[in-house]
């Protein structure tokens, strides 16, 4: 049976790396017996017609939106198209956004016939089973999915769907105990080619779960409160097949890498073992991370760690349930500096309890982390759904100003508290992001007049390089322009690029000596190619590695 799963559009500016939850529910569905494809519109414009097209062409018996809350509207007028286009197509959603309010989903958007809940793999395996038994032939005018099938669905624990009567929930399905039984994720369905050429990281996981409360978070809820690990022999088989994607770096993508000291020391050691090379970032809270796993750490090829820190205001700390002190935040700050790895920390602006004095302690104790060598970052509280700071926001004296998916981005405040106006944590961010600014304009000008370093230059080039090729591709400018005739064979890459500069020139709004300047990057690095045969140029973007 033929399966089409969509990666809705999210914005660049928030550096998303390839769908890793997607590639792993591609990946259990391959292994069923499916064929699959991954539309990825992060990467790739997205336009009504361009559905007709693959839908034609593909013709999917059902097609998945997986989306967090920020995506959701994105996801969902992509099933609305789905439908209009081809209403006997099975439509689904998962993601942690639809898990927590598939009843909202469901009540809303008929379009979409059943929602995954929690932990996919399984349960997306055991619906296309249920639909490919059940669908009736493509002569069938419409598919009523309660109808013919209801009783199927109804089978599968872990799915919401459409009902003859209403909403129906087959409840949570028992978390998987074993992850080193899952497939590999189809990650040669993921047009990795664009992440790399745009400088984002690739991700990974080496276990799952959080033991935790905060009561902002849906990790809990979503993955169990117990850690589940995967083998680190099997874990760094991975990381080895990532090095040789040759992206700038590894995200171990754990809720937090560091929980359990065997386990992180466990896969440190084997990726020394094998001597292999590369960049890796993770996750970690203050209170599990010591001298000892840190230097291995650094060792092993980790260059950062986050730290969730949310807020400098010990009452807040303690209301939000996050269990941890000030102190020890300085104190593994100390310790990554120690370890020479590069500490960074997000703050939540808009907790329970803020008031003009808590913002304040907050940015004094951001600027005294700074002073340590943490690079920091300022969020506003998004209350998703599934959270506990939503779910009785009234009795944490939040009013919620916006009800709008669309808006639960992080970057601008949509609550409030008692004392607080939005206004007052907007100021703070801009301020933030003021700084930020300045700091690239300087950088800016002291490239232009010749004494950066290429090292000191790197993060203003790749963004500027980042911005370029990212225009090109949703102008889908390559592929519009990138063929033509020429009598004359370049002499070398660089003269190839003139000539495509030439065919390209006015199409994106850039400095053209900017525009060169990436587009030999990207063909240096193997992101882009050409082929000149028969005095004929044809460009296109390196998508799958």
């Amino acid at each position: 049976m033929k399966i089409l799963l969509i990666n809705p559009y999210y914005p660049i500016s928030e550096a998303p790396s390839p769908p890793h939850g997607l590639s792993f529910a591609a990946g259990a569905l391959e292994a069923a017996g499916h064929e699959v494809r991954i539309l990825d519109m992060v990467v790739f414009p997205y336009s009504y017609s361009m559905m007709e097209n693959l839908l034609m062409e593909f013709q999917p018996q059902i097609v998945g939106a997986g989306s967090v809350t920020m995506t959701f509207d994105s996801a969902v007028k992509v099933i609305q198209d789905v439908k209009q286009i081809s209403p006997n197509t099975v439509t689904i959603m998962g993601g942690p956004h639809v898990t927590f309010d598939y009843q909202g989903t469901l009540e809303k958007f008929w379009e979409v016939d059943a929602v995954v809940m929690g932990e996919g793999e399984k349960t997306i395996v055991e619906l296309a089973a249920a639909v490919e038994s059940c669908r009736p032939g493509p002569s069938t005018p419409f598919f009523n999915v309660a109808a013919v099938l209801g009783e199927a669905f109804s089978s599968i624990k872990g799915l919401a769907f459409q009902g003859e009567n209403g909403v129906v929930s087959t409840g949570a399905r028992d978390l998987l105990q074993d992850l080193d039984s899952l497939p590999e994720p189809a990650r040669h369905l993921v047009p990795l080619g664009r992440y790399r050429a745009l400088g984002m990281s690739i991700s990974m996981t080496t276990s799952r779960g959080c033991p935790f409360k905060c009561i902002f978070c849906v990790g809990r809820r979503m993955v169990g409160a117990k850690v589940r690990y995967r083998d680190p022999v099997k874990v760094v088989d991975e990381l080895e097949y990532l090095a040789s994607l040759n992206f700038r770096q590894v995200n171990l993508a754990d809720d937090l890498f560091t929980a359990n000291e065997k386990h992180c020391l466990a896969v440190c050691n084997e990726i020394m073992a094998r001597g292999l090379k590369l960049k890796w970032t993770s996750f970690a809270r203050v209170d599990t991370v010591t001298p000892r796993v840190l230097k291995e750490m650094k060792k092993a090829g980790c260059c950062n760690v986050s730290f969730g820190i949310e807020t400098g205001s010990p009452e807040i700390m303690k209301t939000i349930r996050k269990g941890i002190t000030l102190d020890q935040v300085v104190r593994a700050v100390e310790m990554c500096v120690e370890a020479g790895l590069e500490p960074h920390a997000s703050f939540i602006l808009g907790l329970p309890g803020e008031t003009p004095e808590t913002l304040k302690q907050t940015v004094a104790f951001s600027e005294k982390l700074k002073a340590m060598g943490v690079q920091h970052g300022f969020h506003s509280l998004a209350p998703f759904p599934g959270t506990q700071v939503r779910d009785d926001h009234e009795d944490f004296g939040l009013k919620i100003l916006s009800h709008d998916w669309a808006d639960y981005h992080a970057n601008q405040a949509i609550v409030e508290t008692e004392t607080v106006k939005a206004d007052m944590m907007d100021e703070i961010v801009s301020q933030w992001q003021s700084v930020f600014d300045d700091y690239l304009k300087n950088l800016g000008k002291k490239i232009d007049a010749g004494d950066a370093t290429e090292a000191e230059a790197f993060p203003l080039v790749s963004l500027v390089r980042t911005i370029i090729a990212y225009d090109l591709m949703m102008d889908q400018t390559i592929e519009n322009l990138g063929a033509f005739p020429d009598p004359n064979p370049p002499a070398n890459q660089e003269a190839a690029v003139e000539v495509l500069m030439e065919k390209i020139a006015g199409s994106i709004e850039h400095p053209p000596e900017k525009i060169k300047d990436t587009l030999l990057a990207m063909l240096t690095d193997n992101n882009l190619k050409y082929k000149y045969k028969d005095s004929q140029y044809t460009w296109a973007w390196v998508d799958f590695l």
